[in-house]
């Protein structure tokens, strides 16, 4: 093979190398890749509690 042509397959491989891999993605925050949400749907009648209600129920 000639010189030149080989030189200008690798200039031509190099210029589709860098079109492709070239730059790195942009980094990805944490904030962004965590999602929070509850697992299931807030039940009010089980977080209602009532400390005076256990002296009405078993003390009286």
């Amino acid at each position: 093979m000639d010189e030149a042509t080989t030189q200008q397959g690798s200039e031509a491989e190099g210029a589709a190398r860098r079109a492709r891999f070239g730059a790195l993605p942009e980094p990805v925050r944490v904030e962004d890749m965590v999602e929070d949400r509850a697992a299931s749907v807030p039940d009010p009648a089980r977080t209602a509690y009532n400390q005076d209600e256990w002296l009405v129920r078993y003390c009286l």
